[in-house]
């Protein structure tokens, strides 16, 4: 791998973190290219090579992921963990939520409790499908792999 690509995907990682971190607020790509010094467009080429999907794919399922753990281990509501993830529309909430998990946030709630103690075949099960081999992978190995 040579030091230019090196440096791109470390920047991407960086920007991919403070996707991590800030899921909840709204996000912009201009801010996310900010951080990794890219121009917009390059940002979005290259987060997709890297990662196996877009930015907006990559933080709709991150939300997901967290709204799939407040749905097992709480009682609020689907229309609160809805804005609590970062959703502005519960509309936009249940299709996404359905797209990436295969049901509705409703029925997940219903169909799995609490984890008592996750172990690895727990959390295995319970992260949200990708829908490709293509995007299984975080760091673009199964890209890679696997022509376009």
């Amino acid at each position: 791998m040579s030091r230019e690509v090196e440096d791109l995907n470390r920047r991407l990682l960086r920007a991919r973190d403070a996707m991590d971190r800030a899921y909840a607020r709204p996000l912009d790509v201009s801010a996310l290219a900010a951080i990794a010094h890219v121009s917009e467009a390059h940002f979005i080429r290259s987060f997709r090579a890297v990662f196996g999907e877009t930015p907006h794919r990559y933080l709709q399922r991150r939300r997901v992921e967290r709204a799939m753990f407040l749905l097992r281990e709480t009682d609020r509501s689907v229309t609160d963990i809805c804005f609590d993830v970062g959703f502005t529309s519960r509309g936009t909430f249940s299709r996404t939520f359905r797209e990436i998990v295969g049901e509705t946030p409703s029925g997940y709630r219903m169909r799995h409790g609490p984890m008592v103690a996750p172990n690895c075949f727990q959390m295995a099960t319970t992260r949200p499908a990708t829908g490709s081999a293509r995007r299984s992978s975080s760091f673009g190995d199964a890209a890679a792999a696997s022509p376009p």
